[in-house]
């Protein structure tokens, strides 16, 4: 029964490896056509750049529910199971906001001004290498290799610097020229994107819960 439900467990934990694989490819993609936007690269195709951006994220989502199925079947004991399917409900927000961003940019056909790109860029630098991180401490966790608690504060950091940056762009908006509707529309994006660092430290700190758990 034992040897059972620990090669069942096994399998969730590679499950999860899985997942964060497809995760790391979302963010790759997203980043490629958020690349597109910014101006930073013109050889890539955004349409392309966010239909892969919406295949891995939907190939996550699999695996996401494949683990759930396998965790509900007595993969794990009955008191792991909350936690763990809340971390992963908490993760997948991220790639639901990669996905909402550019749902934005394509059906609002937002332009992105000149004058914001250098903050709109170290936003996004800042967010997504927090999920970079995020990702790093969840493959911990569960490899049972410490570090988990040790990006927590850097996470947190992270999200607080991003914050800072948010109201600057959105003051910076509003304080220039623009179409007053253009300035919301752009609000709107601002402030979507800077959910990404907070989100990645909801799921850091949800991360690090769990690890004290078990030292408990």
């Amino acid at each position: 029964m034992f040897s059972f439900v620990f090669r069942k467990q096994r399998l969730v934990e590679s499950l999860i490896m899985d997942y964060l694989s497809d995760l790391r490819k979302t963010q790759e993609f997203f980043t490629g056509a958020l690349k597109v936007c910014l101006k930073e690269s013109s050889a890539n195709d955004f349409d392309f750049l966010a239909e892969q951006t919406h295949i891995f994220e939907s190939k996550a989502d699999d695996i996401r529910e494949e683990i759930k199925n396998l965790m509900y079947s007595k993969a794990l004991l009955p008191e792991s199971r909350g936690d763990i399917m809340g971390l992963l409900e908490a993760v997948d927000v991220i790639p639901g906001i990669f996905q909402l961003l550019l749902n934005m940019i394509k059906t609002e056909r937002i332009q992105i001004p000149d004058f914001i790109v250098p903050d709109i860029k170290e936003l996004l630098d800042l967010s997504l290498g927090s999920c970079d991180l995020m990702i790093r401490q969840i493959e911990a966790l569960f490899k049972r290799i410490g570090g988990v608690r040790v990006l927590v504060s850097t996470i947190d950091l992270n999200e607080s610097h991003c914050d800072h940056i948010e109201q600057r762009l959105i003051t910076n908006v509003f304080d220039s020229d623009l179409d007053p509707f253009q300035k919301l529309i752009l609000k709107e994006l601002i402030v979507t994107m800077g959910d990404i660092s907070d989100q990645a430290d909801r799921v850091s700190k949800r991360a690090n819960i769990i690890s004290m758990k078990r030292t408990v």
